[in-house]
């Protein structure tokens, strides 16, 4: 008996010996940052930002791959089934991995996603072509009573946030409008300056590119943004809306905690670097840099909120 209880001494301390060697010695090879929209896109021009100062840190080449489909779905029905070792981590964003599983099944569970880092932010607003007749939300808003359907509005993905915030501008304008998804925001912005949708919900990011070719109707903020001064935001203008896209990085769950903290610290030093948040500033975007536990309760507190309103969308 004593030689047996002697035995499992010397295998548990083996055992938990293997596992801290393990996550002291995580990352031992090259690391796969998936991006699960279009090249080109938000989330893969910040993937592409951030992966020379990750391999940097963590010591080994970080390559970028695509699993692109179904807004996002796609990318995130393979993170749930990616084995749990740190060595691939996700793009995420919200609303899109909180909406998506309230309308249909999509091969994944919100809280089958273990957030690392949210570090970005772009508040929505609607715009039109600088050559557009609708010169204001009011103008626009009054031609959407006149013929309902007929003003298409282009958006990145079905139950994404640009589609809810289409949606949500619907019932309080009591207007209807024709939502038209695209694979990301840059298909999206393509079509739209194009000429192939009327209208678009877009990222700020998008609308300081593209500056000079179209006219910011609102923004879905609680402020208006820097980069827009004169734009008045939605809820200026009578209709109670705040929505923006949120982007982090994530794992599956299950990932060891010791390796979820040392990816945790490689990306919030990389999005907390001075010149990194000045860039993402000057191209756009809202620097964030939430850690592993503060993006858990970001993500549970936008779950209970988009789930009341969809619900709310769903009774009107």
């Amino acid at each position: 008996m004593k030689r047996i209880l002697m035995l499992l001494v010397v295998f548990v301390a083996l055992t938990n010996s293997g596992a801290s060697f393990a996550a002291d010695s995580f990352p031992s090879k090259q690391l796969t940052y998936i991006v699960t929209f279009d090249p080109g896109g938000q989330s893969d021009r910040e993937a592409r930002r951030q992966q020379g100062p990750l391999s940097k840190i963590l010591g080994q080449q970080v390559i970028v791959d695509y699993k692109v489909g179904g807004g996002g779905a796609l990318g995130w029905k393979e993170l749930v089934r990616t084995k749990p070792d740190g060595y691939t981590f996700v793009t995420i964003n919200t609303p899109h991995i909180i909406l998506q599983p309230l309308q249909q099944q999509v091969g994944y569970k919100t809280d089958q996603i273990n957030p690392v880092v949210m570090f970005q932010r772009t508040p929505l607003a609607l715009a039109v072509l600088k050559e557009s007749p609708y010169r204001d939300l009011k103008e626009f808003v009054e031609a959407a009573k006149k013929a309902p359907g007929t003003i298409s509005v282009g958006g990145s993905a079905v139950f994404s946030g640009h589609h809810f915030a289409t949606l949500r501008l619907q019932k309080l304008a009591g207007i209807q409008l024709t939502y038209v998804p695209f694979t990301g925001s840059a298909p999206q912005m393509t079509a739209f300056l194009g000429g192939h949708t009327a209208a678009v919900m877009a990222n700020s990011d998008d609308l300081v590119r593209f500056a000079d070719k179209l006219r910011v109707l609102a923004f879905s903020s609680d402020e208006r943004f820097p980069d827009f001064p004169d734009v008045p935001t939605f809820k200026e203008q009578g209709y109670n809306m705040t929505d923006s896209i949120d982007r982090g990085v994530a794992v599956p769950m299950g990932t060891p905690p010791e390796v979820v903290a040392v990816l945790e610290k490689a990306f919030l030093q990389v999005v907390s670097d001075p010149a990194i948040q000045q860039a993402m500033k000057a191209d756009g975007f809202v620097p964030l840099a939430m850690g592993h536990e503060e993006s858990k309760a970001y993500i549970a507190k936008l779950t209970e909120l988009y789930t009341n309103l969809a619900k709310d969308l769903k009774a009107n």
